[in-house]
């Protein structure tokens, strides 16, 4: 998988600061302090900048570029402006837009003893995601010189490997990683991007971004199965990926279709019928809290390519469709990071497997089908597949591990990105609190969200003639009448939210926290939803 961007933690040394090459980053508060025993020219540079109308009219976590800087031997030095009392998007957007400028070889940030330094970390390893894994030319970029002098460093993915093993180099040869860091050399290879951050704790720093190093590992394995080619990623491959996570703590089963089958998972096994590729459903397990403590269940729709079927999707825009999988995605990336960074909570991740394809054995518009839960679903429309995967999926959820919880996430309608845009995943819910703390996590992590309704005034759309339900109630409050079918396979009391990721999960443009490309969303906020609630 793609990983993050090695950051190494040491202390502040400025004596041959003016002599680095490459990228440094200053991060100024809002008392304008420049570093002491700067030579009086780069001091200079600095402070003519520092005084610009083009520096006092940047917001929180901008920066401001002065490109071979006289007094400095580095090819750029970025005045990043980040007030003390940053908000945690601020610091995040700081670290993000010093990650957006990584090139090739060293990135030097001067953090001083800011107290949201742990997030600057955070935001640029965020940012600085490249999924270049397809790309055969070498890429041009910036080189840069290993850092000067002996001080110690902290790795945040060595941080991180402690507490996720205590054996860092094991951890790191699961994770493919070069151990001896560069043959036995501890300075970063200049051949790729690394970022030294120079700071006034180092030890204490590297601590506290430990699990932040967990979370980007998480959001990059779900943004590296969003982006990846269907041709790639099959339902097996993407099997494979899961069932591989064993390695890291989880536990993991992969059922099969005849298993499926005799389990009644009809209306899932319905959706993948036409395509060479087998349907599966895939249940991570992490008991961190351990116990009978009732777990969280999260579900994923894994539609690992959608052509929408026999009811086929224009040709224009289709290759978007390899993201279908999301859902999955989400959740897998979740389970991740509970593994890595050894959540004190139970947590069963569920995500149902499947290829959309047309065939002379796919579904028909008008096939009757019946779910595991029993009830008979007629498909008006086989583009409308992702719900008749879910159905499946929560039901086993509920039946085997009734769970305190279940949350669901899906590219399910384009209607939501119709109600919302790019900016908000829709968050359906039969409980307020649920739904507050699925919001609030959202809130907190500045990924968006916002609570659209749930009613049975909408049922009336999705009622059917021939069957007990049909998969479709047309163009009407698209994403509402999506969440009302899937509302009918969740029993009785049971607290549940379902989140339509269809317009954050692949925008068409960049955000703070990513290139362009897949966002990784909902990583960040489940797994805050699950410290802050499932946690003790």
């Amino acid at each position: 998988m793609t990983q993050p961007v090695e950051i190494r933690f040491t202390e502040t040394v400025t004596d041959e600061l003016t002599r680095r090459e490459g990228r440094i980053a200053l991060i100024v508060d809002d008392r304008g302090k420049l570093p002491s025993g700067l030579p009086r020219p780069a001091r200079e540079g600095l402070g003519r900048a520092l005084a610009s109308s083009d520096w006092q009219g940047l917001s929180a976590g901008k920066g401001l570029t002065l490109s071979f800087p006289g007094g400095w031997a580095a090819q750029a030095v970025t005045l990043i402006k980040l007030p003390r009392k940053a908000t945690v998007a601020e610091a995040r957007k700081a670290g993000a837009t010093i990650g957006a400028a990584l090139g090739k070889g060293e990135t030097l940030v001067l953090a001083g003893n800011h107290p949201r330094a742990a997030e600057v970390a955070l935001g640029l390893a965020l940012r600085g995601y490249d999924f270049s894994v397809y790309k055969t030319r070498d890429k041009k970029g910036d080189t840069g010189t290993a850092p000067q002098g002996d001080a110690p460093a902290q790795t945040l993915s060595g941080a991180r490997e402690d507490a996720v093993t205590g054996d860092a180099a094991a951890q790191a040869r699961r994770e493919g990683a070069d151990t001896s860091q560069n043959g036995g050399d501890d300075r970063p290879d200049p051949a790729r991007a690394s970022v030294t951050f120079m700071c006034a704790d180092p030890e204490d720093l590297a601590r506290t971004a430990s699990d932040h190093a967990a979370l980007a590992e998480g959001v990059f394995f779900t943004r590296d199965l969003v982006s990846e080619p269907a041709n790639v990623l099959t339902t097996t491959d993407f099997a494979d990926r899961l069932k591989a996570m064993e390695e890291i703590g989880l536990d993991v089963e992969v059922l099969d279709e005849d298993e499926l089958e005799k389990l009644g998972m009809r209306a899932l096994l319905a959706v993948g019928q036409g395509s060479e590729s087998p349907s599966k459903v895939v249940v991570m397990r992490w008991n961190g809290a351990g116990g009978d403590q009732a777990p969280l269940a999260l579900v994923g729709k894994g539609v690992v390519f959608d052509t929408g079927g026999i009811s086929i999707k224009p040709a224009a825009g289709m290759e978007e469709m390899t993201m279908d999988m999301g859902g999955a995605a989400v959740v897998a990336g979740v389970m991740r990071t509970l593994a890595l960074r050894r959540a004190k909570a139970n947590v069963v991740g569920l995500v149902g497997l499947v290829e959309n394809m047309p065939d002379g054995r796919a579904q028909r518009p008008g096939d009757i089908v019946r779910s595991m839960k029993g009830d008979t679903i007629e498909v008006i429309n086989t583009d409308a597949e992702g719900r008749l995967v879910l159905a499946d999926v929560l039901w086993y959820a509920q039946t085997r591990f009734q769970p305190a919880a279940v949350i669901d996430l899906a590219t399910l309608t384009g209607a939501v990105i119709i109600a919302l845009g790019h900016e908000n995943a829709g968050v359906f819910s039969n409980d307020d609190d649920l739904a507050e703390q699925v919001l609030n996590a959202a809130g907190v992590e500045g990924e968006g969200a916002w609570r659209l309704p749930l009613s049975k005034a909408y049922d009336k759309l999705i009622d059917s003639q021939l069957a007990d339900v049909k998969n479709t109630g047309g163009r009407p409050a698209g994403s509402i009448t999506a969440a009302q079918f899937l509302q009918r396979f969740i029993r009785g009391s049971q607290p549940w939210a379902h989140i339509d990721i269809a317009g954050v999960a692949l925008p068409p443009a960049e955000t703070d926290l990513a290139p362009k490309g897949a966002t990784g969303w909902g990583v960040m906020t489940l797994n805050r939803l699950i410290r802050d609630n499932y946690e003790g």
